[in-house]
């Protein structure tokens, strides 16, 4: 399946966004921030889409931190036709193992698949799914979770352990 090129450009604004906020750099106005995404390229409309796909994740209520908790009982999700379809092989198994790892609880990982396959036809990459899961977790714990999530970005395992 070919990639939606307006939703890996909208990724890619994100990526830039987080990217700022990961390494703790100050984050330029909004109005800089757009005058610099349109000097790199970028068009409105996918610059207002990429902001309010941050915006809507800023306006979830709060998660209760379950962070260093054990699993209770190791869960095994079944992914739907509609999921498997729109979710390369590598990125359902980049899902399973985080969660098999205890770095994403049910919810988190109900909510990285809906916002995956949200609006796209087109079948969901590995790299995709990896900057997904990086915002929604960045987004759910922001103060706990900034390790992880740039393991999580560099596919570095070893780090999540120690």
């Amino acid at each position: 399946m070919a990639t939606d090129p307006m939703r890996d450009r909208v990724l890619a604004i994100v990526t830039v966004i987080a990217q700022y906020v990961l390494e703790a750099r100050d984050i330029p106005s909004e109005n800089d921030l757009v005058v610099e995404l349109m000097e790199a390229g970028y068009a409105s409309s996918e610059i207002e889409a990429a902001f309010g796909w941050l915006e809507a994740l800023a306006h979830q209520p709060p998660v209760p931190s379950e962070a260093g908790a054990p699993l209770a009982v190791p869960s095994h999700r079944v992914f739907t036709v509609e999921e498997a379809r729109a979710l390369s092989s590598e990125a359902r198994g980049f899902l399973v193992r985080l969660r098999s790892l205890g770095i994403l609880d049910d919810a988190t990982q109900e909510e990285i698949i809906d916002r995956a396959i949200e609006g796209s036809d087109e079948e969901v990459s590995l790299d995709d799914l990896k900057i997904i899961t990086a915002l929604t977790v960045f987004a759910r714990h922001q103060s706990e979770w900034h390790r992880e999530v740039d393991c999580l970005l560099d596919e570095d395992w070893s780090r999540l352990y120690h």
